[in-house]
C-alpha cells in the first residue's frame, strides 16, 4: 500500500513493571505508519513485569507536543505510579493537544487517574474494570471501547484488536487488513478460557490469587 500520509505521531507511556504485550502489541500494529515515541522521566532503561527492559526514545520534556495518539499500557507496576504528579501532569498536558487519548488494559485506571475518562465509556482487563468508575468514567465489557476520541483496550491480548480498530479510524479499513494479515493475526486459542465467562470460578479464584501476588511482589 502507498503511503501518501505523513507518519503518525505516537507517544506511549513506559513505567518499571509494565506488560509489554499491552506495549508491544499497539506498537507493532501501528509500526508500518506512525513514528513511536516511547516515553518516560529519563533515557535509563525501563524494566517490565517480566524482567525485559524497553529503551525510552524521548523523555516527558522531549516527547513531541502534538501527537496523533497518546498511549498507556497497563501493568502490575502501575501501582506505583497512580498518585505520581509528574506522570499524571504529563498525560493531562499531553491530552490537552493530543488527537486521540488510548490505553491497554489497566492503563485506563492511569487515563482516569490524570482526570482524563470523566464522562466517557471505557474498558480495561476484567479484574480492573468496575475500577474505573472511581474515575467518572462507565465500565464497559468490550475488547475495544470507542468514545469520541478516547479509544481503550481490554486486557493484554485486546491490544492488537485496540491497535487494528484506531488504526482503520486513522489510515482506513484497508491499512487494518493489511496489517492484520501481515501480522498473521488469525487467532485460534487452544481453550475457551480467555474471558471469566468462560473460564469458571476455579480458575478465575487462581488467576486472581497469582495477579495479587505479582501486583505485591511488584509493589516491594
Amino acid at each position: 500500500m502507498k503511503q501518501t500520509q505523513p507518519p503518525l505521531e505516537i507517544g506511549m507511556l513506559l513505567y518499571p513493571g509494565l506488560t509489554l504485550l499491552d506495549l508491544f502489541g499497539p506498537q507493532t500494529v501501528f509500526s508500518w505508519f506512525a513514528n513511536t515515541h516511547l516515553v518516560w522521566k529519563t533515557k535509563d532503561p525501563v524494566i517490565s513485569d517480566t524482567g525485559i527492559a524497553v529503551q525510552p526514545t524521548a523523555t516527558f520534556e522531549t516527547c513531541p507536543r502534538e501527537l496523533d495518539i497518546l498511549f498507556v499500557p497497563g501493568g502490575f507496576g502501575q501501582q506505583k505510579i497512580m498518585n505520581d504528579s509528574e506522570v499524571l501532569a504529563f498525560l493531562a498536558d499531553q491530552a490537552a493537544r493530543s488527537k486521540y487519548i488510548t490505553s491497554v488494559c489497566s492503563g485506563s485506571l492511569l487515563l482516569g487517574a490524570a482526570g482524563l475518562l470523566k464522562g466517557y465509556k471505557a474498558t480495561s482487563h476484567w479484574s480492573a474494570r468496575e475500577a474505573l468508575r472511581m474515575y467518572g468514567a462507565e465500565p464497559v465489557d468490550a475488547r475495544v471501547v470507542v468514545d469520541r476520541n478516547r479509544v481503550t483496550g481490554g486486557g493484554v491480548t485486546a491490544g492488537i484488536d485496540f491497535g487494528l480498530v484506531l488504526l482503520a479510524k486513522l489510515r482506513g479499513d484497508d491499512a487494518a487488513k493489511l496489517t492484520q494479515l501481515a501480522m498473521e493475526y488469525d487467532p485460534e486459542p487452544p481453550f475457551n478460557a480467555g474471558n471469566p465467562k468462560a473460564a469458571g470460578p476455579a480458575i478465575i479464584e487462581q488467576a486472581m490469587s497469582m495477579m495479587a501476588a505479582e501486583m505485591e511482589r511488584q509493589a516491594g
